[in-house]
């Protein structure tokens, strides 16, 4: 399925990082800064830190979802991530180093310019 530019650009936005923890958030945005406070982490790991943040957090199916919303994420490049001891670990870690591509101006979508 072929995405229109729109929606190419809302479904690869960048992600915004909550500067303190959002009592009335959305999970989204919970995980997000779970995982922006451990660093760097498994599901697992940010799911135990939900739960300390949060204490009346603790769902039943929470580290299916948080599992699910990380890998999700990671497949579509918005976070980073790794293989330690045979598990998937995540982190928001920065990119840095400059791409050694070029653009074609004349073959941006109008609004890209």
């Amino acid at each position: 399925m072929a995405l229109t530019d729109e929606e190419f650009r809302e479904e690869f936005k960048p992600l915004r990082i909550p500067p303190a923890y959002p009592e009335n958030g959305t999970l989204e945005d919970k995980i997000l800064f779970a995982l922006a406070a451990a660093g760097e982490a498994t599901s697992a790991e940010v799911c135990q830190k939900l739960t300390d943040l949060e204490q009346g957090l603790g769902k039943k199916d929470l580290s299916e979802v948080v599992d699910n919303y990380l890998k999700q994420q990671f497949d579509k490049g918005l976070i980073n991530g790794g293989k330690r001891n045979a598990e998937l670990v995540f982190n928001l870690n920065k990119i840095t180093h400059a791409n050694e591509g070029s653009v074609d101006p004349d073959l941006l979508a109008p609004g890209l310019d």
